[in-house]
């Protein structure tokens, strides 16, 4: 794959809570420059600022984030706000702890109510799925596509145990099949291990360093799959 089209599976993405409204005019200023996907941004940013968002980028936004451990009717309204104010696609991060028991109905409720409140609305479900067994990554895909989700996403990019892997990314499109999305973010700073997770099944890449990862599949970096060291909250 060419940088373009790389490029063009990237939510180039801002969510440091410190961020600003300048800082994220900014984000979708490179994010039209380099041709990516989407923007994904904190909801509390919506509305944006008039003529913010260039011609063919979407507006990505991120729902119980990012702990997950949010009560469902509050990720439901949430994502319904950040639809009216603007949002093209909502990732909403499940419950993590009823994830480890095995709570995989009422994450499934929880996935539902997201997506009755935002019909039509491409909605992401995220994992983190370096915090999960093997098993636990299945079943929550499993809930999520029987939910109604359009992808399945591995991490926040928050968590001290790390984000995206080749492993998480293979077992998630194994068990979702061809037709739902798979996205790989958190720890993604080289073209080398983006292109290694597209090999794996990803079919969208959240990034914040996305100049860096495009010049380096400009320059002919090739698929390895060497994880980063985790950095924590």
């Amino acid at each position: 794959m060419d940088a373009a089209q790389v490029a063009h599976m990237i939510d180039h993405t801002l969510l440091k809570p410190e961020a600003t409204v300048d800082q994220v005019r900014e984000l979708f200023k490179e994010g039209g420059q380099m041709g990516v996907f989407s923007c994904c941004v904190s909801p509390s940013m919506l509305p944006l600022p008039v003529d913010t968002v260039p011609e063919g980028v979407k507006v990505c936004v991120v729902v119980g984030f990012p702990s997950g451990a949010v009560r469902p009717e509050i990720k439901a309204a949430e994502a319904a706000y950040a639809v009216a104010s603007g949002a093209d696609e909502v990732d909403m991060v499940i419950n993590f702890g009823w994830a480890r028991e095995g709570r995989y109905s009422e994450i499934q409720a929880d996935i539902q109510g997201v997506r009755d409140a935002i019909p039509g609305t491409l909605l992401k479900v995220i994992l983190e799925s370096s915090t999960l067994t093997d098993d636990q990554i299945v079943r929550c895909c499993e809930a999520s596509v029987s939910a109604g989700a359009d992808f399945v996403k591995t991490s926040t990019g928050m968590h001290a145990s790390g984000g995206a892997s080749v492993h998480a990314i293979s077992l998630m499109r194994q068990t979702v099949g061809p037709d739902i999305g798979v996205k790989a973010s958190g720890g993604i700073r080289d073209g080398a291990f983006a292109l290694a997770l597209i090999e794996a099944g990803a079919s969208r890449l959240g990034v914040s360093g996305t100049q860096k990862v495009l010049e380096d599949i400009a320059a002919g970096a090739v698929a390895d799959d060497t994880q980063p060291e985790p950095q924590g909250y």
